[in-house]
């Protein structure tokens, strides 16, 4: 009962957050005066404010940005032993460097490190702490567009990139991690540039003990679905997450932009019926993992559950069964990826139900930003069938939904499916993937579906059961990354641009409007068939199969 009170206060603050901060992202984001910082930067980069961009305008510009980003991360996480606050730590290799650049720059954060031997305090206050910021800002960006196409009328412009992504960072990212980073902060979440220190334990042993700047990182590395923990442990470590209440707060961190990025479209679209058409969607997506989650750690009896007497084997003991598995669900739904739990012990079915939060594309309510735009992608789909149910062309916002764009859609939605499924069979068919399997059968099998589709999603949690720092998975998860963050971004701008100088459809009785309970139906459909037609197979010699085999 605890856990599901947890649960239902947690989630009814992300719901009465989600009017405020919906609202004003909306007026932050979209028009009004530039900020004095915002000036100063547009005149140091030599940027025009006011001048937008076309759709291949602003893709250059993201393309340009995420670029610089890599580099400049790269040779900060390999020169680090020749910076100050490496805290002793040399440079990575080149291999690791590389995953780990393209890691953070795609807002994926997978590490195939662990945090308190690899990165010093620099590594992480310049590079991944920056990198989290701009790369949750980027996918805001490009939803901004998708936006502008849909409720524009005229010209081909959908903003300007520079522009969307500094009011993104000074007036969205930044005020909330100071105010979340304070709170975490005054709820015991380790703030220092303490080096390795070393401690007695009650039975008279020794420990070494790292400090580091934990309370700035945790609220940038949840609220932007960057994920990627201080500690190898991430967030099951009392030092990132010392407290039932800082638990609650970082779950919270979790939903919050992305569900108030919904809000945001309504008010932008000038349509809240929308938005709360939308968010019921997610509530009914998010409610089915969650639901299926717990049912599967607390009632499906494994053999590792069996064995230690109930399913609390890689459960974080302070918050219990129903607390992970909420964590584990938030983190997977949300593209955040951080861990509450160790997830390659969950069982069969409990394993299975995070790995198809991520396979539904992270849009119940998704990433920062891509959760919204892959929403929307969704909802494309489900007027294109509505529309030729009643035999009438199909339209959304009042924009013609035609053979052009459904083939970006379309393209869009296998990006990540063809991916993962190639990546997989690729690892399973050859010795290099074979050699970093941790488990045999199912339970093998699924570490590795596991790890490609947190890569290419854009998640970052892993199963710990695979070995990923290796030539071959360094490579080959540095390609499903870069191909799951920006060719889906290529598609959704380029839709962008098909759609913003479309003249509005006038609506009549055989419109297919995005609202009602009839419509809810429809988009909660389609977002589940997408996702069954291209995974069941896998989902079947995976986790299922593990949960089968307990």
């Amino acid at each position: 009962m605890f856990g599901w009170l947890q649960a239902l206060v947690v989630l009814g603050a992300v719901l009465a957050l989600h009017f405020p901060l919906g609202d004003y992202m909306a007026r932050a984001l979209d028009g009004g005066p530039h900020l004095g910082i915002e000036r100063r930067m547009y005149r140091l980069c030599g940027i025009d404010p006011d001048r937008e961009q076309d759709w291949r305008g602003y893709l250059i510009a993201m393309a340009a940005f995420s670029v610089v980003g890599i580099v400049v991360l790269f040779l900060l996480l390999w020169l680090q032993g020749w910076l100050p606050w490496s805290l002793g730590h040399p440079g990575m290799s080149w291999q690791l460097t590389l995953d780990s650049s393209v890691s953070f720059a795609t807002n994926t954060s997978w590490q195939n490190y662990a945090g308190e031997t690899t990165t010093g305090h620099l590594a992480v206050m310049a590079g991944l702490g920056v990198q989290g910021v701009a790369s949750g800002s980027v996918g805001i960006c490009v939803a901004l567009a998708l936006v502008r196409g849909l409720v524009r009328h005229s010209g081909r412009e959908v903003g300007n990139f520079w522009v969307d992504l500094l009011r993104s960072i000074f007036r969205i990212m930044l005020p909330l991690a100071v105010i979340f980073g304070l709170i975490l902060i005054g709820l015991g979440v380790e703030q220092n540039l303490a080096g390795a220190q070393a401690a007695t334990t009650f039975t008279g042993g020794s420990q070494t003990i790292i400090g580091g700047p934990i309370g700035s990182w945790e609220p940038i590395k949840l609220m932007t679905g960057d994920g990627g923990g201080f500690f190898n442990a991430s967030s099951t470590h009392p030092f990132e997450n010392p407290t039932a209440l800082s638990n609650a707060v970082e779950i919270l961190l979790m939903l919050l932009i992305p569900t108030a990025f919904i809000r945001t479209f309504g008010r932008m679209a000038g349509n809240l019926r929308l938005s709360w058409t939308l968010l019921v969607v997610v509530v009914i997506l998010f409610g089915l993992l969650l639901t299926g989650g717990v049912l599967a750690q607390e009632f499906h009896q494994s053999t590792v559950s069996q064995a230690v007497g109930g399913p609390v084997e890689g459960t974080e003991q302070r918050f219990g069964v129903p607390g992970s598995t909420l964590f584990g669900v938030s983190s997977t739904a949300t593209a955040d990826g951080a861990l509450g739990a160790s997830y390659d012990s969950f069982n069969g079915l409990g394993g299975g139900v995070l790995v198809a939060a991520m396979m539904l594309g992270e849009i119940a309510p998704g990433g920062t930003g891509s959760g919204l735009y892959g929403l929307i992608m969704v909802l494309l789909v489900t007027v294109f069938l509505g529309g030729l149910m009643v035999g009438r062309t199909p339209e959304f916002l009042g924009k013609r939904i035609g053979f052009p764009e459904m083939r970006l859609v379309v393209a869009y939605t296998l990006v990540a499916p063809t991916a993962i499924l190639a990546l997989t069979a690729i690892a399973i068919a050859t010795p290099a993937g074979r050699a970093g399997m941790g488990n045999t059968g199912a339970h093998g099998f699924m570490e590795i579906l596991y790890a490609y589709t947190s890569n290419v999603m854009g998640n970052g949690s892993a199963m710990a059961g695979l070995t990923g720092n290796t030539t071959f998975y360094n490579l080959t998860m540095t390609a499903g990354m870069l191909i799951g963050r920006y060719l889906p971004m290529v598609f959704v701008l380029a839709l962008a641009g098909r759609l913003v100088g479309q003249r509005p459809m006038a609506a009549t009785a055989g419109t297919l409007r995005a609202q009602g309970v009839t419509f809810v139906v429809l988009a909660t459909s389609a977002a589940l068939i997408l996702a069954l037609l291209n995974f069941l197979p896998a989902l079947f010699l995976g986790p299922l199969a593990d949960g089968a085999l307990g």
